[in-house]
């Protein structure tokens, strides 16, 4: 059964942040909010939690995980980012984008793309994500909250507990986060590569 926990936008309760970031140690899956929609987290060498997202979202192998990150830094130590990239990266962070990159050592090898060895990456422009980033000390493993019969990602808190309930550990509410995913990127390439649009302005890229 899933903890519930309501916790504010703007000021996120320290307690909370606490108790969700051990129960994400612990090897707990957890549902929190983002700035494009609620997403799936477990750590970052989690097989189980891994495996539990792939059943969740009936997701084959080359589906391209993301690492939340806090920071440029933080990201700067799992994938490979050249000149020309890091400025344009730089630019939108943080904010509702994913970027694929080919990924650094420092990447479990079952969370890469069979093929390319590439991971998606992002910073989330969210008070209550980037406080659990903080105190987790790493990058958190996501993936959009969508379920494999909707068409949109699950927007209410107390709607994820209720339908989730038997397969996460907690879920954070802190309002609505809306509907639309990131708008992903993908970098692993020449030229930049839209590969889904979404909440970030495509625009910068094309």
């Amino acid at each position: 059964m899933a903890k519930y926990f309501d916790v504010h936008p703007d000021n996120p309760q320290r307690r909370s942040i606490d108790q969700v970031v051990g129960i994400v140690r612990e090897g707990g899956l957890i549902a929190y909010p983002t700035d494009s929609c609620f997403a799936l987290g477990c750590q970052l060498g989690n097989k189980d939690g891994i495996d539990r997202i792939r059943a969740i979202r009936h997701l084959d192998d080359r589906h391209h995980f993301t690492l939340v990150c806090r920071d440029f830094a933080q990201l700067g130590q799992f994938v490979h980012v050249n000149n020309a990239v890091f400025r344009a990266i730089k630019a939108s962070t943080p904010g509702s984008y994913t970027f694929i990159l080919p990924a650094t050592k420092e990447v479990p090898r079952r969370l890469l793309h069979p093929k390319k060895k590439t991971v998606g990456v992002r910073i989330p422009d969210h008070v209550v994500a980037q406080a659990l980033l903080a105190d987790l000390g790493e990058p958190m493993l996501s993936s959009t909250l969508l379920l494999p019969d909707r068409e949109e990602p699950l927007t209410q808190g107390w709607e994820i507990k209720d339908e989730l309930d038997h397969v996460l550990d907690a879920v954070i509410d802190s309002g609505d986060c809306g509907t639309e995913p990131t708008t992903v990127v993908d970098f692993s390439e020449d030229e930049p590569e839209i590969v889904r649009r979404g909440a970030g302005d495509p625009s910068r890229f094309e």
